[in-house]
């Protein structure tokens, strides 16, 4: 199948944002793809307000997932994305939602929030308490992830286990020394560590790198973007998944339990 991972700069205005994502989405349905992977928070973003994201919080009925939501009765792509949620009085969830037909088919709740390299997500954003679902595309089993959990292998692990052959994980990663070579690096381990296909999109912008990535189950990328905004394609086979998982069998030669993760 055809994924896709597109990146953009998300700027203060909620419905610039999600008419960015609405086009994005209706080239990636042109172009046949069947997943779409778009970045991190994309409500609301400002170089001036690093709680902005925070403070346009919606609900999942709001005005912004309602625009998605009409364009995504108009094909049959599935689109993951993470927008913030109201919980309590001035706080909010980070959650991930998918798109399909029309509906939020699947969400997640971030786990691991960046509390990191001298910025606090926790001082705003309450934590989610489950490992995220699998959901199925076209055949394919795939793992959701946000941002910062891919610093932690567990959860990408305890995906693979359950099945996952693909993992999406949309993301804000930060600049800052030496961030890219870890976002790379991350991204090829986390392929390695579970033998699954990561589709990575990163928000581009003053303060986050962008550089979405497709990686395949032998930690190879095989479509990349730079800084600049962008819509890439790849395609993903789950023959691919057997043959790597043929060769290189650490799911099945594992000795050791994946922990509780909280």
């Amino acid at each position: 199948m055809i994924v896709a991972a597109g990146q953009f700069a998300v700027t203060p205005d909620w419905r610039t944002n999600a008419q960015t994502c609405v086009a994005l989405m209706a080239q990636a349905a042109a172009r046949q793809a069947s997943l779409l992977v778009l970045p991190e928070a994309l409500l609301a973003r400002d170089d001036a307000d690093p709680h902005l994201s925070v403070k346009s919080a919606q609900t999942l009925d709001g005005g912004f997932l309602s625009l998605l939501r009409t364009e995504s009765q108009r094909n049959a792509l599935t689109t993951v994305l993470t927008v913030h949620v109201p919980s309590t009085e001035g706080r909010a969830v980070n959650s991930l939602v998918v798109l399909r037909a029309g509906e939020v088919i699947a969400q997640y709740a971030k786990l691991h929030l960046y509390d990191a390299f001298n910025m606090q997500e926790s001082a705003r954003v309450d934590a989610g308490c489950d490992i995220p679902p699998l959901i199925e595309v076209e055949g394919m089993k795939v793992g959701l992830m946000t941002c910062y959990d891919l610093r932690f292998p567990e959860l990408a692990l305890s995906l693979a286990l359950q099945g996952a052959e693909l993992l999406v994980l949309p993301a804000a990663w930060v600049r800052g020394p030496l961030k890219e070579q870890h976002w790379a690096t991350l991204l090829s381990a986390r392929a390695l560590d579970t033998t699954c296909y990561i589709v990575a999109a990163g928000e581009c912008g003053n303060k986050n790198i962008g550089q979405s990535r497709v990686v395949d189950p032998q930690g190879v990328t095989v479509a990349a973007a730079a800084e600049a905004p962008q819509l890439i394609f790849a395609e993903v086979t789950p023959e691919r998944v057997v043959q790597t998982r043929e060769k290189l069998p650490v799911l099945r030669n594992r000795r050791f339990a994946v922990p509780h993760l909280l």
